[in-house]
């Protein structure tokens, strides 16, 4: 077969031509389409279900939402792994299923099974959606909306959020390859009905009857039409607010003849929902969003029509306002496919320099070298058939050594049959192409079975890393494939094109004349011979020796620790930032602009700054309100002045912000920070799980285990999930009370969520934007205990009472937040690792 194939090649030399061109063409196109990231993307097949209820605290989320939600998910085939947090107003589900699953499916199950599971929650009491399909490494462009100079005082934070949400986002989702958007800071935009309490009952109403109002007083109808020959006239009824003005006019009620308008009791204003996070750019709030890209894309294409994008949305906002991008998944890529290229190139002409000077023939070496380029072309095809992107870890593993193994043996074996050839041919100077493609023949044959063997088994001994599955699987099979394609594609071109070319390029003159490869060659034999004597004379020697230095390597090998990957530079800093438990997004936010000036007057090497405190307008991401994301834009290493490593660069920092009492920072690197949740769950390098099923014993339990590992050499920044302690203030009622004055616990409910949470009565338009409707106390009126004791409630005959009339309004802790996994209550607590490697720490 191998004959076969390399007599074809010699005699169809336009053939092989034509199918090297060939490949060369494909090569290229697979190569300008090839998906191109810093590292593989190790997230598993998962499908989040997010759920939000913003009136609802931590121990309701998960009895009415959470719970639910997990028993209808739970049977659906193929799932591996399920768990969710529930925190005040949100729930957040992950189903994670088998990778072989289709992703479409799986959503496709979940969402009919998300049916069965509204039917066991409360009509209105949440929303519940399906995650966009991305993964964690998704979030490939971060963005700031930026005033420019001149501008600062015509744009509110609520402006910003406004264009955000009805200019950028929209826009920007009919992208290619974007799966959604997620919005973060300013204030959403409300017509709000804040409503003074003491006018409400100095007029005998209630804020149900404002709500009947409202919903009395805005809607458009329509009325079919009036046939006017030959035209048709249509009806419609236009009632729909579209102005503050126009709910300010609403009736609330006649007394005496004399109607009371919405104005007489409420301050109509626009007002923002209330907020549960925030966005800090540099040492002022902002606004800005995370581009996420839809599972499978091309991280690089889709960045590419995200930036012609936003080149378009720019022109469609208002003077003044800019898109600033501060974090570009295109850097970090173009560092990584830099370095990899990079590193190729000099090893390519490593090879090819030390293919030239041993063979001592240009033109063999040659040969030689361009096996490489075609089988990197070849591999690079295979890798876009089989849908593996390029990046740090499929391209990095390339050998070159390997790849011209079998082409160096042909090569030389023809050189060296060529320069034999005086002798079969007497008086031959110069051979003719029929004689030389016998030789090169001859000689092919009786090597390239040497060389297949030999490629056969480097082939075999990628086949474990082939067989790995899940995170393993998804970070180093990739490797193996780029390798096994590469010395796939040697093979072939080492039976077609090597002897093929070489019978056309290579001299024909039967003539040797000693050069410096020769003196090489003779200076390297005589230093191994008297090597090859002495170990054939001292056999035993020789094998005590090497026996020793194999279990002296099994010794250092045991003690050399592991990482599960090095570390990859990413040129950015990420950081978490803990504040008081249970505090407020605009405490977190004042914490976050302290520590931002801090960085900013101590450190020139940080470009940018920004914070996302608390969930986005997406919560894939549950973070508490007390909880701050940071990314770190750090100017090359060339102009750091400061420090000189990252390492070095972080302890400064700490030993800066440590003035910062009671606020913990946790630093990592943007996609380590991603790699090790989509890992463990936890943002830190290592994370230990604890799981039960009441949440004072895991508290307890987790205090101690920081205090056995707190000391341990290499733990740094120990981070244990708060699970209690959040403040609350609970209204629990009287039942008694509540018959004796004819009330229901539902009424008062509706009462309460309205007065401080704030309820939607509708929506109002500004052209092809909504906005809701939303009525609740004036800001004064929702700033203590006091006025949830004094809220009124509307009795049957029209009676007004304070609701500690019928309810013990105390302030109590309760639980911070409920983590599951596969049904269980968890607890984690996460350290980073600094200074060993963590396999050695773990250990200890």
């Amino acid at each position: 077969m191998i004959e076969r194939i390399i007599q074809f090649s010699i005699k169809n030399k336009i053939i092989i031509g034509l199918f090297t061109f060939a490949l060369v063409s494909w090569g290229i196109y697979s190569l300008v389409h090839l998906p191109i990231d810093a590292v593989p993307d190790i997230t598993n097949n998962q499908v989040q279900v997010i759920s939000r209820a913003p009136s609802l605290a931590v121990q309701e989320v998960e009895s009415f939402i959470t719970a639910p939600v997990e028993v209808a998910v739970a049977n659906i085939p193929n799932v591996l792994e399920l768990r969710s947090i529930s925190r005040l107003g949100l729930s957040v589900v992950t189903v994670v299923f088998k990778d072989n699953v289709d992703i479409y499916w799986a959503r496709q199950q979940i969402g009919e099974r998300l049916r069965e599971a509204e039917d066991q929650i409360p009509q209105g009491l949440a929303k519940i959606e399906m995650a966009p399909i991305s993964t964690g490494l998704g979030e490939i462009f971060q963005y700031t909306l930026e005033i420019k100079e001149g501008f600062k005082e015509k744009y509110t934070p609520m402006d910003l959020r406004t264009y955000q949400d009805w200019i950028v986002r929209r826009q920007m989702l009919g992208t290619p390859g974007v799966a959604d958007v997620n919005s973060y800071g300013g204030f959403v935009k409300q017509y709000e009905i804040a409503v003074n309490p003491e006018r409400l009952r100095a007029m005998g109403l209630s804020l149900t009857d404002i709500f009947e109002a409202l919903e009395n007083n805005n809607e458009n109808t329509g009325s079919a039409y009036i046939d006017k020959k030959p035209e048709a006239f249509f009806i419609r009824g236009i009632g729909l607010v579209t102005s503050l003005n126009d709910i300010e006019d609403i009736v609330v009620k006649s007394i005496n003849n004399t109607p009371i308008l919405i104005r007489d009791i409420a301050t109509v204003q626009f007002g923002s929902a209330t907020r549960y996070g925030a966005l800090v750019s540099d040492n002022n709030e902002a606004v800005g969003g995370v581009v996420m890209m839809l599972k499978g894309a091309n991280a690089k294409e889709v960045i590419g029509d995200v930036k012609t994008k936003i080149t378009s949305i720019q022109k469609s906002l208002p003077e003044g306002i800019e898109i600033s991008p501060y974090l570009d998944r295109t850097d970090l890529v173009d560092r990584a496919i830099g370095t990899v290229s990079r590193n190729l190139i000099e090893g390519a002409l490593i090879v090819i320099f030390i293919l030239v000077l041993l063979l001592g023939n240009l033109r063999a070496g040659l040969i030689v070298a361009s096996v490489i380029p075609l089988a990197m072309l070849f591999a690079i095809s295979m890798m876009r058939l089989f849908g593996v992107s390029g990046n740090l870890m499929s391209l990095g593993a390339i050998d070159f050594g390997l790849i011209v193994d079998g082409a160096v043996i042909i090569v030389e074996s023809v050189v060296h049959r060529i320069s034999m050839s005086k002798h079969h041919h007497p008086g031959v100077v110069k051979l003719s192409q029929q004689q030389m493609d016998e030789n090169v023949f001859d000689s092919a044959k009786r090597m390239m079975n040497s060389a297949t063997f030999g490629q056969v088994i480097i082939l075999i001994v990628y086949l474990p890393i082939l067989a790995l599955v899940g995170i393993e699987g998804k970070m180093f099979r990739p490797m193996g494939q780029v390798v096994s394609f590469a010395i796939l594609g040697a093979l072939i071109l080492s039976l077609t094109w090597v002897p093929m070319i070489s019978s056309l390029f290579l001299s024909k003159k039967t003539e040797h004349k000693r050069n410096i490869s020769d003196k090489i060659m003779d200076a390297l034999q005589k230093a191994f011979n008297p090597i090859i004597a002495f170990a054939l004379r001292r056999k035993l020697a020789v094998i005590v020796a090497s026996v020793l230095l194999f279990i002296g390597s099994l010794f250092l090998f045991t003690r050399l620790g592991g990482e599960f990957i090095p570390q990859l530079e990413e040129g950015d800093l990420a950081a978490l930032v803990i504040t008081l438990q249970g505090g407020s997004p605009s405490n977190t936010v004042e914490v976050v602009q302290q520590a931002n000036k801090i960085l900013r007057d101590n450190f020139p090497e940080i470009k940018h700054i920004v914070c996302k405190i608390g969930p986005g307008e997406i919560p894939t991401d549950p973070t508490p309100m007390e909880t701050g994301d940071y990314i770190i834009a750090l100017k090359d290493k060339s102009e750091w002045t400061t420090a000189k490593t990252r390492e070095e660069l972080v302890e400064k920092i700490e030993e800066k912000l440590a003035v910062l009492a009671g606020v913990k920072f946790e630093f990592q690197q943007p996609i380590q920070l991603r790699f090790n949740e989509l890992m463990t769950g936890s943002r830190q390098d290592v994370a230990i799980k604890l799981f039960g099923d009441n949440l004072d014993t895991l508290a307890l339990k987790a205090v101690e285990i920081e205090k056995l590992i707190q000391n341990t050499q290499g733990v740094e920044d120990i981070s244990v999930e708060k699970v209690t302690g959040l403040a609350q203030i609970q209204v629990e009622y009287n039942r008694k009370r509540l018959a004796q004055y004819g009330l229901s616990v539902a009424e008062i409910n509706r009462v309460l969520k309205a007065a401080f949470a704030g309820s939607a009565a509708g929506v109002g338009f500004d052209e092809e934007k909504r906005f809701d409707l939303v009525v609740r106390l004036d800001k004064e009126h929702r700033q203590d205990i006091s006025d949830v004791k004094n809220l009124t409630v509307a009795l049957p005959d029209g009676r007004l009472i304070p609701l500690d009339q019928v309810a013990s309004i105390e302030v109590k802790t309760g639980p911070a937040q409920v983590s599951r996994e596969n049904t269980k209550r968890r607890l984690t607590i996460g350290f980073n690792v600094r200074g060993r490697d963590v396999e050695s720490v773990v250990h200890e």
